[in-house]
């Protein structure tokens, strides 16, 4: 039934009146049930029943028509009512600047046969549920406030009923308008005046500095204050917060409550000496704090660093939420929040965005729902929204979650506090993710620096003739009588001498640098250069491995194992009993056994990491008829750490995000990100360049990231073989990262217990193998397991140093083709070293690797990499001279490309022929 049929209904209804018994049990059946709506529709009929007797045929027929009209309007009010609720938020008066002004035909009573006299006419609203009315005006009054005035809600795309009724009820039986009390409503004041004459007060203190003020958008300071005060309402123990530049430094001295002394040293930055080579800038920076609620309750608050790369932040503090959530042991996910505070034009245009918002309801990544508030400032830096998306609004990425989306008009403080309280409500009963679209401007554009009427004049034009929102709330209040103008201007005088008086100490007191140090459960962990005497023991009892070896290939009787895993799992056995070597994968799994015996919890995430990209690790496995899951690492022992592994989503820059997040807050543990292959990290660029290779030197931040690349030549393709180790290599200084290639599989088990078994914390780049996972000659005795660490340089044990004519240096996979080539000759003078850590390696550490070996040999470094890349311009610049002082020293490379490699796998061979040659010409 529709508004097509309603003239065939209206036919039908005639002949009802006149005979019930013409019409089909059907449609009488709907005619009975529509008459006894209401009383008064009834009581009407009656009378005119009566009256028709006696011959009163004119009542009789306005008891028709009205009956007529109430049959006709039922499905038009229905509709009329649900595009309200589908598209109200098209008209809502969301745009301070009245700028964007929509209309919405659907909303247009006319479309639906309507006049101004059926508005008047009675109704029976009681099948609307929440919105009541004695007329239809009544009704549609009710939904205009609700979904149309300075709030515009967009939730109806939600597939979920019960959510779309839980949405609808909470906002239209109160109009989409909390009742403020009188101290709720002196504190979102007293918020806006913190934002406004703290912005104020910097500009004309500190002329033409960049400050990125948050003066258009001050409601962001009491939309905070609020959500903040609503998580400590629902028992929240932690919120993590991430923001770009605009209202930084607002919501630091307001929020975060830094002191302002610090913030105002920043401007004057009185010791050019402090961040010679480091550092970050003033608008970059984070901060932790305790906030205090207005019922006396702590929580801890915690603003993440952030680079200039805007959105690139989202994933790393939802990371750092999930693993505060871990260690709080907060299974619900509701004692630790995240607020994401974004940028119009960013939201819509930045990929991370996506990357983050899919990461919300997957198990491995979910935190219990996100806050998100966009500050809308209509323009990204110069350009307009026509030109920066496809969309209607900025937020509409997050209409692929099933999630609320709240327009909001930012010069309205107290529909700001509505969604505020309906956001943190909606996140806490259904631990999804929530968007609040805060509409309002730049007053002073991008940045301080900048003449935004340049290309936005009609705008600045609206923008110049407005008052800031705390004087237009100031007179809300006191004409509500809420305040009186002597408290305004005494709350204004405070807060401004507070200021004063901080900015009069800058001159006065002694300067001292505002860094937080590590605390906490970073207490036992440094940073810096590595230790010189790195005297841990990474080694494990060999009785000990073949204990947990037994354990890891001990399968449940009623576990359908797949039967090519059998015999895999045969020879791990054989492994334990000494009668195999132990291979690349196996002494992964027992690297990651012996941590979580020993108390360490180990978090692995990548694209197809359970199985492994190679079908090497097989760390979940599936029953072959059941499809159940069975986790070897899960159960050695009752008292063991806690073990996650998970496929990731199709993502690099989002998921390597939050695994960096994790791990700032998981010193204690091994936390990995594992690439399909070595360079898809390229996707990720922005989290090594931005955080994990500058972190420590921008902002004093240490991460035990670890970052699996498989790497290797084999003809597979430029995008399949190198994980680019020359753009890790570029960006290494002041030892901060590690980067290393380890070529055996009791090298790799040491290398990952000492990631976290020394008290040393850097980010570790490991190179690891493909075709080498199952290479007969890639494996180890147990015994080498058992020795006492990693060794950064392998020397050649074949050939003695007194009988080599010539010195082959390499790390990785070539090593091997070179073993077999040289075998293939018959060569026993040629000795082959690795470089099993290429950054940080000291001088002294490499040459003395080259001891026995008698001046004036030959040096040949020899990689896969074309000449321009792998590692050789990197130790040619930093070892060459120190080497060629001694040695001769070559290259025997690839020659110079743009591409890593070729995609034919005869030319491979071909170029691989090449190399192996050169490397032992002349012998």
């Amino acid at each position: 039934m529709n508004t097509y049929s309603l003239g065939y209904i209206d036919d039908l209804y005639v002949q009802y009146v006149k005979d019930p018994e013409s019409v089909s049990p059907g449609w009488r059946r709907y005619f009975e049930q529509f008459l006894v709506a209401t009383d008064e529709t009834t009581a009407k009929l009656t009378e005119a029943a009566t009256a028709a007797a006696d011959g009163d045929g004119q009542t009789l027929g306005n008891v028709t028509e009205h009956a007529l009209w109430l049959a006709r309007m039922q499905d038009q009010v229905d509709q009329l009512v649900r595009e309200y609720r589908v598209r109200g938020h098209l008209v809502a008066q969301v745009d301070p600047l009245g700028m964007a002004q929509k209309g919405c035909p659907e909303l247009n009573v006319e479309s639906y046969g309507l006049t101004e006299d059926d508005l008047s006419r009675p109704f029976d609203s009681s099948a609307l549920e929440n919105v009541q009315g004695r007329t239809l005006n009544d009704v549609l009054q009710q939904l205009r406030n609700t979904y149309c005035r300075n709030i515009g809600a967009q939730f109806m795309h939600i597939d979920n009923r019960n959510i779309r009724d839980w949405l609808q009820r909470r906002m239209e039986v109160g109009e989409n308008r909390m009742p403020l009390s009188h101290e709720v409503q002196r504190r979102i004041y007293s918020r806006l005046a913190d934002a406004t004459i703290f912005e104020e007060f910097v500009r004309r203190k500190f002329v033409g500095a960049k400050t990125f003020s948050l003066e258009g958008a001050e409601s962001l300071i009491p939309l905070l204050d609020l959500a903040l005060e609503k998580c400590g309402q629902h028992n929240v123990k932690e919120v993590v917060m991430a923001m770009a530049h605009r209202g930084r430094l607002n919501v630091l001295a307001n929020i975060f409550k830094k002191r302002a002394l610090n913030i105002f040293w920043s401007f004057d930055d009185p010791d050019p000496q402090l961040h010679r080579g480091g550092g970050d800038v003033r608008y970059h920076l984070g901060y932790s704090s305790d906030w205090k609620t207005a019922s006396g309750d702590k929580m801890h608050i915690s603003l993440c660093f952030n680079p200039s790369h805007l959105e690139y932040v989202n994933p790393v503090a939802l990371g750092r939420t999930r693993c505060k959530q871990d260690r709080y042991g907060d299974s619900k996910r509701q004692d630790v929040v995240t607020i994401l505070i974004h940028g119009d034009a960013a939201f819509a245009g930045e990929g991370v965005v996506q990357e983050t918002l899919n990461l919300s309801q997957l198990k491995a990544y979910h935190t219990g729902g996100t806050l998100h508030v966009v500050i809308n400032n209509q323009v990204g830096f110069t350009t307009e929204p026509r030109e920066g998306r496809s969309t209607t609004y900025a937020t509409d990425i997050a209409k692929m979650l099933q999630i609320p989306i709240f327009h909001v008009n930012g010069e309205d403080p107290e529909a700001v506090a509505q969604v505020v309280n309906l956001a943190m409500d909606f996140r806490r009963e259904f631990h999804s993710d929530v968007v609040i679209d805060m509409y309002a401007y730049r007053r002073w554009g991008h940045n301080e620096g900048d003449e935004p009427r340049f290309t936005q004049p009609e705008m600045y034009r609206e923008i110049d003739a407005r008052q800031s929102v705390r004087k237009s709330y100031r007179k809300r209040l006191l004409k509500l009588g809420q305040m009186t103008d002597e408290e305004a201007k005494e709350l204004h005088r405070k807060r401004q001498d507070k200021l004063e008086r901080e900015f009069e100490a800058t001159r006065t007191v002694p300067f001292v640098p505002d860094v937080q140090s590590l605390g906490g459960s970073w207490s036992e962990y440094v940073g810096g250069p590595e230790p010189e005497n790195d005297t841990v023991v990474t080694g494990v009892d060999k009785k000990r491995l073949s204990e947990l070896l037994e354990t890891l290939t001990t399968i449940p009787q009623e576990f359908n194992l797949h039967r090519k895993l059998k015999r895999p799992y045969e020879q791990r056995r054989e492994m334990a009993a000494g009668k195999l070597p132990v291979d690349w994968a196996t002494g992964e799994a027992l690297a990651f056994a012996t941590l979580l015996t020993e108390g360490r919890r180990i978090r692995l995430t990548g694209q197809d990491s359970e199985r492994g990209t190679f079908s090497q690790r097989h760390a979940v496995l599936h029953d072959e008829e059941s499809g159940s899951i069975y986790t070897p690492l899960e159960h050695l022992a009752p008292d063991q750490a806690k073990f996650e592994i998970a496929n990731s989503p199709l993502s690099e820059a989002g998921v390597l995000g939050f695994e960096y997040g994790y791990s700032l807050d998981c010193p204690e543990g091994l936390c990995a990100w594992e690439a399909q292959f070595g360079d898809f990290w390229n996707c990720a660029q922005v989290i090594v360049d931005q955080f994990i290779a500058s972190a420590e030197d921008k902002w004093n931040r240490l991460s035990g990231l670890v970052m699996l690349l498989p790497h290797g030549f084999e003809g597979q393709g430029p995008e399949h073989c190198s994980s680019r180790v020359e753009r890790f290599l570029a960006m290494a200084a002041e030892h901060n990262i590690q980067i290393c290639q380890p070529t055996t599989p009791a090298q790799y088990f040491h290398l990952l217990r000492r990631q976290v078994l020394r008290r040393w914390r850097k980010p570790l780049i490991c190179l690891t193998p493909k075709s080498l996972l199952r290479h007969p000659l890639v494996v180890s005795d147990l015994k080498d397991l058992e020795a006492r660490h990693f060794r950064k340089i392998l020397p050649d044990t074949q050939v003695s140093p007194d009988n080599a004519r010539r010195i082959l240096l390499c790390t990785g996979k070539v090593y091997y083709d070179l073993l077999e080539a040289r075998k293939q000759r018959g060569l026993e003078d040629v000795a082959i070293l690795r470089i099993e850590q290429l950054y940080p390696l000291k001088q002294h550490e490499l040459m003395s690797s080259f001891g026995g070996y008698a001046e004036g040999k030959d040096i040949y470094w020899v990689q896969e990499e074309p000449k321009n890349m792998g590692a050789w311009p990197y130790l040619k610049l930093n070892y060459g001279d120190q080497l060629a002082e001694r040695f001769k020293l070559h290259c025997v490379s690839r020659v110079e490309s743009a591409s890593p490699s070729t995609g034919s796998m005869r030319t491979h061979k071909l170029e691989q022929e090449e190399l192996l040659e050169a490397a032992f010409a002349s012998l």
